[in-house]
């Protein structure tokens, strides 16, 4: 099982990407991420499809990290996805992105979005708001499935 994501990243900003990934590997150095570019790859790697088609499907990440604005397929649509399958529709997903639009946290929410934060500007803000959500993901939170 050592081969499968904890955390799904799904990001297309490297430097978001870099600093998140730098910000749950302080906290928890022994973390396999999984970082995606778009939503396309995201639905690949959760369904074991395409370049992910070796990927055995039984093992679930236990928190997807979504992005809202990412190009192909964007972060809601994503989630929606992710809440129709019958393979993901228990994950954990959080929001994690710039937005801090009324209608963007509403749509996440009505989607079914565990939670919803805006990244802070401050890149040390940052490294805190992803550290604290890495232990409570990873550490305290039971998956459902």
């Amino acid at each position: 099982m050592s081969n499968h994501a904890e955390i799904l990243l799904c990001e297309d900003n490297s430097s978001d990407a870099d600093l998140t990934i730098r910000a749950l590997k302080g906290k928890n150095p022994s973390a396999n991420i999984q970082w995606v570019k778009n939503g396309e790859e995201a639905m690949d790697y959760l369904l074991a499809r395409g370049s992910f088609e070796k990927r055995p499907i039984e093992y679930k990440p236990k928190v997807i990290l979504l992005d809202l604005k990412m190009p192909k397929v964007d972060g809601l649509e994503v989630l929606k996805e992710i809440r129709n399958h019958p393979e993901t529709k228990t994950i954990p997903v959080v929001i994690l992105t710039s937005s801090n639009e009324k209608r963007d946290i509403k749509s996440s929410y009505e989607y079914g979005a565990n939670s919803y934060i805006v990244k802070p500007v401050d890149s040390q803000k940052f490294l805190d708001s992803v550290a604290e959500l890495s232990s409570y993901w990873l550490s305290l939170n039971k998956p459902g499935y």
